[in-house]
């Protein structure tokens, strides 16, 4: 509903209250002293988090000339990045030698400048005729996408009963048909499949979706394998996984003269196999593998993964009419969601799977290898396959 919430309140309006909303519950995850507190909280806390992104993008799209898109893609995901590139090291410094209550605080002062800078900075756009909120359509598509990506996250954990985790499935399988059949005589949807008739957003769309389940699965695999199967600590751990970021801020500034010389679909098809192979090749660490090459390896697969997200993010707003920006911008978000949840669950699955086959009670280092070739080769294979059909 981000899109449509943007043009009838105002981009500025939603996008402050979304950082506000995230920082109370980034409060009450601070606060919690039971499981259940902190489920909530971190509910509260994603329905902020959820309408940031879509938001930002549209005003992003909205406000800059789309020949200086892939431009302000690259630059605008810089900022973004400090995050990504912080965290992992000072997560694993604060919840090493101090208390993980407070990843969560720093989430305050941080979230005030953001308001503060969203005030000063951002025009409060919105669309001069509203369309009429699709009420119903919200109900079907969010049963849709919550059935589907939580019982996709928890797939392969093996933390609930499997018969719940069918329930879920089904039941976002048995929405999403029933959304789509409703969705095509309704004149404006909450989320509007009609757009993947357009080339390019088809494209970022599909093809981004299966890039992005490698993607998704690596901050599941990689910080578990170090911690769990190398039994190194969070801070030596989140040394490790932030250098991944080192190399996605790199490539920022020279991902708009490469796309300008190899063109999108040369370069996303070829991309795709270097960042699927980048993943897969995390199957190779082990306890003895060097420092430095972790590194090496981490870094350079996210030099790769980031030159794919920024062309990916402005090729699909290349053909999208200025009257459907907020539905494509809502319905790109819905799905990396889904596809990163993907990611989650067959990587999750796959250890679980190794787990069994190798008759342990515990997760070894031995067990994370097939999760990282298979999930690099599904970002490979089929994101290759479907960026060529649709591009």
């Amino acid at each position: 509903m981000s899109g449509w919430t943007a043009d009838r309140f105002g981009a500025r309006t939603v996008f402050r209250a979304a950082i506000a909303v995230f920082v109370l519950g980034s409060i009450g995850c601070a606060l919690s002293s039971a499981l259940w507190h902190f489920v909530l909280a971190r509910i509260v806390q994603g329905i902020g988090g959820a309408m940031m992104t879509p938001v930002g993008r549209l005003v992003l799209v909205r406000t800059i000339d789309r020949k200086e898109l892939v431009n302000a893609m690259a630059w605008v995901s810089i900022p973004a990045m400090i995050g990504p590139l912080l965290g992992p090291p000072l997560g694993g410094f604060i919840t090493t030698y101090a208390s993980w209550h407070w990843i969560f605080l720093i989430n305050v002062p941080m979230g005030l400048v953001g308001i503060i800078l969203v005030t000063r900075y951002i025009e409060n756009i919105r669309a001069e005729v509203p369309e009429r909120f699709d009420a119903a359509g919200m109900v079907l598509s969010g049963i849709a996408v919550a059935g589907l990506t939580f019982g996709l996250s928890i797939a392969g954990l093996d933390i609930v009963p499997w018969p719940w985790v069918v329930a879920l499935i089904s039941a976002g399988l048995i929405s999403l048909a029933l959304y789509l059949a409703y969705a095509r005589r309704t004149p404006a949807p909450i989320i509007d499949f009609g757009l993947l008739k357009l080339p390019s957003f088809r494209a970022s769309v599909v093809g981004g979706f299966m890039f992005r389940i490698g993607v998704g699965a690596m901050p599941f695999l990689l910080p578990l394998l170090l911690q769990v199967g190398f039994k190194l600590s969070p801070f030596q751990s989140g040394m490790i996984t932030f250098t991944s970021t080192m190399g996605a801020i790199i490539v920022k500034g020279a991902a708009p003269r490469m796309l300008k010389v190899f063109g999108f679909r040369t370069l996303l098809i070829a991309n795709a196999i270097l960042g699927g192979l980048s993943i897969a090749a995390c199957a190779g660490f082990s306890a003895q593998t060097s420092f430095i090459v972790m590194v090496g390896v981490l870094m350079v697969g996210g030099f790769f993964r980031s030159l794919q997200f920024t062309a990916v993010n402005a090729l699909a707003y290349a053909e999208v009419p200025a009257a459907r920006m907020s539905r494509a911008t809502a319905l790109a978000a819905v799905g990396q969601q889904v596809s990163l949840a993907t990611g989650v669950a067959v990587g999750a699955l796959t250890v679980e799977l190794a787990v069994r086959y190798h008759d342990q009670a515990t997760i070894m280092a031995s067990d994370f290898p097939p999760g990282f070739i298979l999930v690099g080769l599904i970002a490979t294979r089929l994101g290759v396959d479907l960026l060529a059909d649709a591009g």
